[in-house]
């Protein structure tokens, strides 16, 4: 197993209203996050947290690396309304996004939308992470070029879009943990853990176009 380390994540910017005073239990969701052991290929970084979604929002950025090549990234926020959301039934919300490049055949599978949205439900169940009122989409998109772009390659992307309520805002550092497997395994990375077998997305060589 590659070893793991600790991803250090900016505390800045984590209230909407910057007059507002953070609640106990949501510093120490956000201190959680900071705390959370991921793979080497998994980096982190912040971002700025969306407005008008919640009172209090933490966001960060994930990109999973090997050598010079990402082969996936994505985003995980952490929402935060100590009024409660019925919606969300509870008063945290998790909202993420996760995009990895796909071979153009797999991108026509009818089974790939199940199946990568059973990668994050593993993840999390192999946590034992419950959660309320999940919600998804798996999106996939391809393009062809043309004209002045006609020798590049076809290429197909895989967009997996979740949110889901988790039950004890305790546990944030091991959904995050959860979906940073999701999306390792968006890129094609084995897990890395023995277990069993778990279908990866073949990895698509060489950069992105632009």
């Amino acid at each position: 197993m590659a070893a793991s380390r600790t991803h250090p994540v900016e505390e800045s910017g984590i209230m909407n209203d910057p007059g507002a005073r953070v609640p106990v239990a949501f510093g120490r969701a956000v201190a959680a996050l900071t705390e959370t052991r991921l793979r080497p290929e998994v980096r982190l970084s912040p971002l700025p947290p969306p407005r008008r979604l919640a009172p209090f929002a933490h966001a960060v950025g994930a990109a999973v690396t090997v050598g010079d090549e990402e082969l996936a990234d994505g985003r995980f926020v952490l929402l935060h309304d100590p009024a409660g959301d019925e919606s969300w039934q509870g008063d945290f919300r998790v909202v993420t996004l996760a995009r990895s490049d796909l071979e153009p055949e797999l991108a026509t599978d009818p089974l790939l939308p199940d199946v990568a949205w059973s990668w994050l439900t593993e993840a999390l169940d192999g946590r034992g992470l419950d959660r309320r009122a999940a919600n998804g989409t798996v999106t996939r998109a391809g393009s062809s070029f043309f004209g002045g772009l006609a020798e590049r390659p076809a290429r197909a992307e895989l967009e997996l879009r979740a949110s889901w309520t988790p039950a004890d805002a305790a546990d944030a550092g091991a959904h995050l943990g959860a979906w940073c497997e999701l999306l390792a395994q968006c890129a094609g990375l084995p897990p890395e853990s023995t277990g069993p077998a778990v279908t990866a997305l073949p990895r698509r060589r060489g950069p992105r176009p632009l």
